[in-house]
């Protein structure tokens, strides 16, 4: 269904001339056949239509691109790599919005190693800003298991998460400032490099997470870090994920805060790796209801954290948390382990239909939280097969329920609202987030009167009426429609 805003009309023929005039035509694609990549989203729950696909290369062509959308009312849909989970960068199906990528602009910069920053165009694919600070001795340590295709400007617009948010924080605390071209195709340069900077509001937190509702991120500079000299990864079989609780608590404690990543794993989420995936071995011998996925990370001498790692897993077998474990021997092996976690949400679709939610409770719920929507799960199709994993580190969890084996993928993917209801329930009953990093898009837009107090999105609607008052940018995302 269409709720963009009546006031937006489909674009004339004279229109998209002068917007094809912008870019040159060879990046104003019209053809079905060459639009298509930009129209449906990795999972093909969402499959839209545009009347344009526009892939400006330079901030400038962004700005005259607004410019006359502003003026003619027509929608405009920002997309980077297109490896968003909540349909947020694609457009509906009318076929009357313009697609806006920003893969063109692609170049780093600067790399600033003394004072730990990096200047990025939006359309940086997230491996090559890692391997920009690699390069320079540094570490940006945003990690998403889409880094090879997502870009950096959709990790801003999302608030991205990924696995080192126990150590580094969200997107949002990796951001020091921002460039944006706003709905009227004016240029918002905010590419400051302050660590301190209090002279009034800090615009640029609010298109952090606003998923181009707000402004076209262009530009970022990001915080790099010191590389870690030394690093340990751990699996480690346990029980109950009241152990894994326990089990985070001890290792930040012995660590002296080191732990940078604590991932949740369910047995079936192996199963179906050794199932599917090449080459993929058991890393113990003996079978575990759950395993935790642990990596410190910090300086000092290499090996250092080998030892701490052994001695949070001797405490842990001590008190009866920990049932086995192994310690990756080497960069490989820890690879490894780590390619098992990222691998777990793709690896689902051999198994037929997967319905998945990204939701987070307080870390210290998670144990009770997993125990009831897993029953919620199953009590609305039973011998569905839950497999819930995740950043148990930040109360993280994504619960994927995977279809009852030899069931009809289509009849299980209609329940999906019926499922989302049923999950939901239980977040609010921990008052948790129905959206932890993926955002909030086409897929939960229509809960958002029901998890926003009126005031807030009273506050939201009224930022949207300053930044886009026309509602040009990415219509029908994020924000309901106003009754």
């Amino acid at each position: 269904m269409n709720e963009m805003p009546s006031n937006l009309t489909a674009p004339d023929a004279a229109t998209l001339q002068r917007l094809s005039d912008v870019t040159g035509v060879r990046y104003a694609l019209t053809e079905p056949a060459d639009m298509a990549s930009y129209m449906v989203e990795w999972r093909d729950r969402y499959v839209g239509k545009a009347a344009m696909v526009l892939r400006p290369g330079t901030v400038e062509e962004i700005s005259r691109i607004l410019e006359i959308a502003n003026e003619t009312c027509t929608a405009i849909v920002p997309q980077g790599g297109n490896t968003g989970l909540v349909g947020a960068q694609i457009p509906f199906e009318t076929g009357t919005e313009v697609v806006l990528s920003l893969g063109r602009l692609n170049k780093v910069r600067n790399v600033d190693p003394v004072d730990n920053t990096m200047t990025v165009d939006a359309g940086c694919i997230l491996a090559s800003v890692q391997a920009a600070a690699d390069d320079a001795d540094r570490l940006f340590p945003l990690s998403l298991g889409a880094e090879g295709s997502c870009q950096i400007g959709g990790n801003i617009s999302s608030n991205a998460g990924g696995t080192a948010v126990l150590a580094y924080g969200n997107t949002r605390d990796l951001v020091l400032g921002l460039e944006v071209v706003l709905a009227d195709g004016r240029v918002w340069n905010g590419l400051k490099r302050l660590r301190k900077d209090n002279t009034g509001y800090d615009l640029k937190n609010l298109f952090i997470g606003a998923e181009g509702t707000l402004g076209i991120v262009a530009g970022a500079v990001l915080k790099l870090f010191p590389k870690p000299s030394d690093r340990s990864t751990a699996m480690i079989g346990i029980a109950a994920p009241s152990a894994a609780v326990e089990l985070l608590s001890l290792a930040n404690d012995l660590s002296g805060l080191s732990v940078m990543g604590f991932e949740i794993i369910p047995r079936i989420g192996f199963e179906f790796l050794f199932k599917h995936g090449e080459g993929v071995r058991d890393p113990m011998a003996g079978h575990h209801p759950w395993y935790i996925l642990m990596e410190l990370s910090g300086g000092g001498e290499r090996g250092r954290l080998d030892l701490v790692a052994e001695n949070i897993l001797a405490e842990g077998m001590e008190r009866g948390l920990v049932a086995d474990a192994v310690i990756a021997a080497s960069e490989a092996q820890a690879q490894e382990l780590w390619a098992m976690r990222t691998e777990l949400s793709g690896i689902q679709k051999h198994e037929g239909g997967s319905i998945k939610f990204d939701v987070s409770v307080p870390v210290s719920a998670i144990p009770e939280f997993l125990e009831r929507a897993a029953a919620a799960a199953t009590a609305m199709i039973p011998n569905c097969r839950p497999v819930y994993f995740g950043h148990i580190g930040d109360g993280n969890i994504h619960c994927n329920i995977s279809q009852p084996e030899g069931a009809s993928r289509e009849a299980f993917l209609a329940r999906w609202s019926d499922m989302e209801a049923a999950v939901f329930n239980v977040v609010h009953a921990f008052n948790g987030s129905i959206s932890a990093e993926h955002g909030i898009g086409r897929m939960k837009v229509g809960h958002m009167t029901s998890i926003k107090q009126p005031v807030e999105l009273d506050l939201m609607r009224r930022l949207k009426r300053v930044f886009d008052p026309k509602g040009i940018l990415n219509p029908g995302k994020l924000l309901p429609p106003e009754i």
